[in-house]
């Protein structure tokens, strides 16, 4: 239950994201939920690859270059969800840093701590 939670929390918070970042857009709600979905995806399969690669980097930037790799999934993200768009690297980066601080704000008031 948690995971299907969390899911339409990201897909509400990428979607109203895109009223203030004027970089990505979404054709539909019904988009959203498939980038949710292939996000997820995308952060079970390709960013522990990514981190691993990126190791040198995050370690020499002292962490900074995880940033990086947030948006190159959300660059992936984009080629893979044909409702969406992201007008370049800098946009997916601002994308990807704003829809983590709203999710976390959003799990932390929707998802319980007891389970």
């Amino acid at each position: 239950m948690n995971l299907i939670i969390r899911l339409l929390i990201t897909a509400v918070a990428a979607y109203l994201l895109t009223y203030v970042l004027s970089g990505v857009s979404f054709d539909g709600f019904s988009s959203t939920i498939v980038f949710a979905l292939v996000l997820g995806l995308l952060n079970l399969i390709v960013k522990p690859i990514l981190k691993l690669l990126g190791l040198p980097l995050t370690i020499i930037t002292l962490g900074l270059f995880s940033l990086v790799i947030n948006a190159i999934v959300i660059m992936i993200a984009d080629y893979f969800v044909d409702g969406m768009t992201v007008d370049g690297f800098w946009w997916a980066l601002i994308f990807s840093i704003v829809l983590s601080l709203v999710t976390s704000v959003f799990e932390s008031v929707f998802i319980s701590k007891d389970n």
